[in-house]
Order: structure tokens, then sequence, then C-alpha cells
């Protein structure tokens, strides 16, 4: 009798190189399609009165600041109505003097 299992032989390698075949199929298209569908970074020119982010902290910045020091200081708002800034602190003991005469 022959030996049936030589009569049956498979290639061992065949399996493995369809593997490795398939598996860089699908790294290529994976590749491809981030490459296609991904949005690329682009530069914008700059547009006079448009603010950048930068731009824009700076000036809030700045402004934060001007705020903080007019609530620490005397100033007129309108000096023809006789309208004062206050500092916040003295407005404060004002406003419970007058609360207190009540």
């Amino acid at each position: 009798m022959s030996d049936s299992s030589s009569n049956f032989s498979f290639p061992h390698r065949t399996p493995v190189f369809t593997a490795i075949i398939v598996l860089l199929s699908f790294a290529a298209f994976a590749w491809l399609a981030t490459k296609i569908y991904k949005p690329h970074a682009f530069t914008v020119d700059k547009i006079e009165g448009v603010k950048t982010p930068a731009d824009r902290k700076v000036i809030l910045a700045e402004h934060r600041s001007k705020e903080q020091a007019d609530s620490a200081s005397y100033g007129w708002v309108d000096q023809k109505a006789g309208i004062v800034r206050l500092p916040i602190n003295r407005a404060m003991e004002l406003t419970v003097q007058d609360h207190a005469k009540k």
C-alpha cells in the first residue's frame, strides 16, 4: 500500500504567504483611505480685522487689567452729570452706611 499522507501533502508556505499579502493589502488600503479622507492642515493668510486666538488673548488680558485698575480707583464717569467711579470697597461702605440710616 502506498502512504496516503504523501498524496495529500499541502505546502505550508502558501497560507502564510497569502496571509501576509492580505494583511499588506489591508494596510495599504487603510493608508490610502487616511491620505484621501483625512483633512489636511492649511495656513490661512491673516485678514485685516480678523483676530487670531493669540491676539484675542492679549486683548482680553489688557481689558481685564484695565477693568481691575478702574474698579480700584476713583474717577469721573460723566463730570457734567456728576457721576463718579468709586473703588468697590468704598462703594460697599457707603451703601452699608446709607442702609444703616434708614
